[in-house]
């Protein structure tokens, strides 16, 4: 598709908002100014926001082995509507991505079924069982963005060590779910006033931050790159923070669900509010706020993670962790952070679309003339109440339903090939 975006307000690689105009050009950014009044225009874009599309490097995509729950194809389609052109699913799939071969397969996959740009983890230890290394060198090749057995952590010290040195010496990252397993004392929620008043096992805050202590020490060892996933606690954010005032190359994510909601919000026994790591204390809520504001939480990822109704139905306790996250990330908090002035547009732009590009140094995130036409155009004053069943996600887990959004992305483009197209997009 080729022509003219015209008349949008332009979130810029500068990180500034503008009006100006896009010329598309064999899916890649032709040039950014005035039209020519003669111009071909491909969408008339008055009133609307155009941003990079955004990134999000914390998926779980299901396929292969958890069909049911997600597809490469349904997962791919729920982070184009909600504005995501590139996205990084986790390799806690069956079979586990822990050899080139299998990341070979995982490839072909990709390249049949999605439908945004989809750079999958390696594993760090084979099946995620953190016995035995992986072949970084082979797996590199074979196109990994980055290594990680998310979902577990990397208990064994001297195992983290070798995986951090393999990972400097191949230039990749280490990405961590960091949770001490002598500590998680079978939790299903936050070891607090929740928990408490529901009996039920409590995870404690510091499972997280022990973890993330012992691994900001041993990524300085390695002179890794080392990124901490989801991260919830307040202790978490004073360890990174730490850490990066000591110069280690530490980095770290926060999901849209632990910057909105903490356990106090959490309405009775719903397992759609079990997720990992849980919902914390008030206090952590405006700690990862505050860490975010100030840099020591770099971007936001979604950690979007679909289960199955008859899987959510188990209860809390015996239910699987985790939320969907996609489909509602942007408009959740527009509406409830940028309206409410906890943050500007700007900065939540740039959470999701030039920080993580930055942080692992992807082509991506940034509206630059000759880059590919990775795009999310976005109606700020549509305004919608979450209906789980509307998701295209296989997964309807959110504890978000009911909630009112504003701020929907109406059309994603990548590689200037629409997408998403919201019903009505083009007169609204």
């Amino acid at each position: 598709m080729n022509g003219w975006i015209k008349g949008a307000e332009l979130f810029t690689e500068e990180g500034k908002l503008e009006h100006n105009d896009v010329e598309i050009k064999d899916g890649k950014i032709a040039s950014i100014g005035r039209a020519p009044e003669n111009a071909d225009v491909l969408l008339h874009a008055e009133g609307k926001l155009l941003s990079p599309g955004f990134v999000d490097v914390h998926v779980h995509l299901r396929e292969p082995g958890g069909e049911h729950k997600e597809t490469i194809e349904t997962g791919t389609a729920a982070a184009a509507k909600g504005g995501f052109t590139t996205i990084c699913p986790m390799p806690n799939t069956r079979p586990v991505p822990d050899t080139p071969e299998e990341l070979e397969q995982l490839w072909d996959r990709i390249h049949d079924k999605a439908q945004v740009n989809v750079l999958p983890y390696a594993s760090i230890t084979t099946r995620q069982l953190g016995k035995e290394r992986t072949d970084f060198q082979g797996l590199k090749e074979a196109g990994a963005f980055a290594f990680t057995d998310d979902g577990v952590g990397i208990q064994d010290a001297s195992m983290m060590l070798s995986a951090m040195k393999e990972a400097a010496r191949v230039g990749k990252a280490i990405v961590a779910h960091c949770e001490e397993n002598t500590l998680i004392n079978k939790g299903s929620v936050h070891e607090g006033s929740f928990s408490k008043k529901h009996q039920l096992n409590g995870i404690p805050s510091v499972c997280e931050s022990v973890h993330i202590a012992r691994d900001v020490l041993l990524a300085e060892a390695a002179g890794v790159h080392y990124h901490v996933c989801h991260v919830s606690t307040k202790e978490s954010v004073r360890v990174i923070r730490d850490a990066k005032k000591a110069g280690i190359h530490v980095t770290a994510e926060v999901t849209p669900h632990h910057l909105l909601l903490s356990e106090d919000d959490i309405p009775d026994l719903d397992p759609n509010f079990k997720m990992n790591p849980p919902l914390r204390a008030k206090e952590d809520q405006e700690a990862l706020i505050e860490g975010w504001l100030d840099g020591t939480i770099d971007f936001i990822a979604t950690d979007h993670a679909p289960h199955a109704e008859e899987e959510k139905a188990q209860g809390m306790e015996k239910s699987p962790f985790g939320i969907t996250g996609s489909e509602t990330a942007f408009p959740l908090l527009y509406k409830h952070l940028v309206e409410k002035e906890v943050c500007t547009l700007e900065q939540l732009l740039d959470s999701l679309t030039r920080k993580p590009a930055q942080v692992f140094s992807l082509h991506a995130g940034a509206l630059t003339v000759g880059a590919q036409a990775d795009i999310t155009l976005i109606d700020l004053e549509k305004e919608e109440v979450i209906n789980p069943n509307t998701f295209v996600s296989k997964g309807k887990n959110t504890p978000f339903a009911g909630w009112k959004m504003k701020g929907a992305p109406i059309i994603t483009m990548v590689g200037g090939k629409i997408v998403f197209e919201k019903e009505g997009a083009r007169q609204s």
